[in-house]
């Protein structure tokens, strides 16, 4: 009969332990970059919040892409995410989030406009989307883009701090995931397109701050990650029509220690896939489906800004299973990740001398 130690030997040296992932610094030197996307000929755009549009490739980062709208880059605002539309190799289209002022404040906004034949400029630009009501706020934008396998396109949008009760209020867009198509109408489909008062292009309600969204491959459902306040970070698959609770029920406190809402659970309100306290800040998050990393395959990555890490979320059959930690010994502020053609995973950090980080093997 085997011995305890040489049973674990003989396991060790079935399921051998994976070598950490090496990081590589791809480009240097951008202001808080906060979206990233994939271009067909290799290069990314990157945006930087404080209004730039740039281009990447090799290393080297372009001059800042004519044409961008004005943008209202103070606090959390800002330029925010870049998605390419699904057929841009034919007729090279782009969506951007932006902060944009208006009327009573600011507010989040969705760009449609096309990228230049030789890159350097924005086109026929047009803004799809406003969230209403703009609000006196420089916090809680939300912003992050996902496109659904039928073409329609999700939007993740903060309750604007000030304003969290609204996050119950369908009138408003404000706490919200809305799905519009995409020349910004709202999409067919969506739960409360029939209801007198209701905002039609409303996927879900109850959200505080949703920064990252992705689309799971192997079923076509968004998954966000969605800022608590002092804890209560939560992991939602949001469901048509379904209430996720904030600020009724949470997982966090107030910053000031006081206690939200009623607690952590109610009738009718939807529990987070998974949560964290204290909070890690969640914000980009991608599902891996590459081939340079097989023991990821189906796993959730987030990026983590007060917990400078990214980490990996085990997900079996819909549910999250297990957790870990990783480059938590590069102490950066982690803002998008994103899967790229080559099967690496590829990083966003967020300060003022941002990098794009490479995880190869």
């Amino acid at each position: 009969m085997k011995t305890f130690a040489a049973l674990l030997i003989s396991i060790l040296l079935t399921f051998p332990a994976f070598a950490a992932p090496k990081v590589e610094t791809v480009a240097e030197g951008l202001e808080n970059p906060w979206g990233l996307a994939f271009l067909p000929d290799g290069g990314m755009l990157v945006t930087e919040r404080a209004g730039r549009l740039r281009i990447v490739r090799e290393g080297m980062i372009s001059a800042p892409v004519e044409g961008v709208p004005d943008i209202v880059a103070r606090g959390q605002g800002g330029l925010l995410d870049v998605v390419l539309d699904p057929a841009f190799a034919q007729n090279r289209t782009i969506f951007l989030t932006f902060s944009e002022a208006r009327d009573g404040g600011n507010g989040t906004s969705v760009l449609r406009a096309r990228l230049s034949d030789d890159g350097v400029r924005l086109e026929k630009q047009v803004v799809i989307f406003r969230q209403l009501p703009a609000i006196a706020s420089d916090a809680h934008f939300g912003g992050r883009l996902a496109f659904a396998p039928d073409g329609s396109l999700f939007l993740t949008l903060g309750d604007r701090y000030s304003m969290r009760d609204s996050a119950q209020d369908l009138s408003t867009h404000l706490g919200k995931i809305i799905r519009i198509a995409r020349d910004g109408k709202p999409a067919q489909g969506n739960p409360f397109m029939s209801q007198s008062g209701a905002q039609p292009e409303i996927w879900s309600y109850g959200h505080r701050n949703p920064q990252g969204a992705a689309i799971e491959p192997s079923t076509g459902l968004l998954w966000t990650s969605e800022h608590g306040a002092r804890g209560g970070d939560e992991i939602n698959r949001p469901e048509a029509g379904k209430n996720y609770g904030w600020p009724v029920v949470t997982y966090g406190r107030d910053y000031s220690g006081a206690k939200i809402g009623v607690g952590t659970a109610k009738e009718g309100m939807e529990q987070p896939l998974h949560y964290w306290d204290p909070s890690i800040a969640p914000s980009g998050l991608a599902f891996y489906s590459g081939d340079l990393f097989p023991q990821w395959q189906g796993d959730l990555l987030a990026g983590a800004l007060a917990g400078t890490k990214l980490v990996r979320l085990d997900v079996e059959d819909g549910k999250i299973v297990g957790e870990e930690a990783m480059l938590e010994d590069l102490g950066e502020r982690i803002r998008d990740v994103r899967v790229g053609p080559d099967g690496a995973v590829y990083l966003l950090t967020d300060n003022p001398e941002g990098r794009i980080l490479r995880l190869m093997k």
